[in-house]
């Protein structure tokens, strides 16, 4: 059993089974025709704790969490399966964790530079997802790469974009997050966003192997 140790969930056991659900969906969508076991694990270091235990008791494991901020160019070069993600959050400051030994990069997944990240990726899914008020405008330009747009702007762009919905209200990551990942299109997350297609990839070779 391959086990996905994630970031998000929070604290309440409703949002760790809508966690869990939102990525078994999207993983479903995304083509996987078995799927790893998904573990909410709340907190980033949390995810990364678990994981590193899960390694150290010789489990099949996988971690994801968000990014955070820009990956490096010297950490992304060359195929995909050769990228560095331990290394970028061991240079990470608030991170500053160290690459279990025996842990391999491709066991490593960054959502760059967040989970809202994707969700700008099907702007369809977002307008028909909220509705009514829906400010497709406050959006970034959809000519940008969702990786470079810092998180803090993804955040707030989300928040001007629904301000004026009426059915759902503004977007909540509580709220509305994991509802949101079982409805976007991973096809469109996988072309606009490097990572994620990484991620996908390993995933379906991870499982195929199984």
């Amino acid at each position: 059993m391959v086990k996905l140790y994630v970031e998000g969930g929070g604290d309440t056991a409703a949002l760790k089974a809508a966690c869990r659900e939102g990525f078994s969906t999207f993983l479903a969508k995304a083509g996987l025709n078995k799927k790893p076991r998904v573990v909410a694990c709340g907190s980033r270091r949390d995810a990364y704790e678990s994981y590193c235990t899960a390694i150290r008791s010789g489990e099949e494991a996988v971690l994801l969490v968000d990014s955070e901020a820009p990956v490096g160019a010297c950490h992304q070069q060359g195929d995909a399966d050769s990228w560095q993600p331990w290394q970028h959050l061991k240079q990470r400051q608030e991170d500053g964790w160290d690459q279990p030994a025996n842990a391999p990069e491709t066991d490593c997944h960054l959502m760059v530079q967040c989970m809202e990240s994707w969700f700008l990726a099907d702007r369809q899914t977002l307008k028909h997802f909220f509705g009514q008020g829906f400010g497709e405008t406050q959006l970034p330009a959809a000519a940008n790469a969702v990786e470079t747009i810092a998180k803090e702007q993804v955040h707030e762009s989300l928040a001007k974009a629904t301000s004026h919905c009426k059915t759902k209200g503004s977007y909540g990551k509580g709220e509305h997050s994991f509802k949101l990942l079982t409805a976007v299109d991973p096809l469109k997350i996988t072309a606009a966003s490097p990572w994620a297609r990484r991620f996908i990839d390993e995933l379906k070779r991870r499982m195929d192997a199984v």
